[in-house]
């Protein structure tokens, strides 16, 4: 018994907290149109996510310091967190966009 509990545990999803970061602080406020394109094809990625059962929620978050993105991923490993973050569109757009990866230690759902 303590095996198969082992072996779930080592094949059990796991939740990542990912934290896209703009390329400017004041982004949020002072998009251009283009900008505004570009973030639409990013939530429509996230969407799509959403609907393969990848990602758990996102959204803007309104810190003082500058607005940034939450991404909360439930994924095998970080290989697999840093695949999703990799294929978003802001990030390929090469605009400055970027991603921080941090697995949650334990989580309460």
């Amino acid at each position: 018994m303590a095996s198969n509990e082992a072996s779930r545990e080592a094949t059990a999803p796991m939740i990542f907290h990912c934290r896209l970061i703009p390329p400017r602080p004041d982004f949020a406020f002072t998009m251009t149109e283009e900008e505004r394109t570009l973030m639409g094809r990013h939530a429509d990625y996230l969407r799509s996510k959403l609907r393969e059962g990848v990602m758990i929620m996102a959204g803007p978050v309104a810190d003082p310091a500058g607005p940034w993105g939450l991404l909360i991923l439930r994924v095998g490993s970080e290989a697999e967190a840093r695949a999703v973050t990799d294929g978003d569109p802001v990030v390929r757009s090469g605009r400055g966009f970027r991603y921080e990866i941090l697995p949650m230690i334990s989580t309460i759902m």
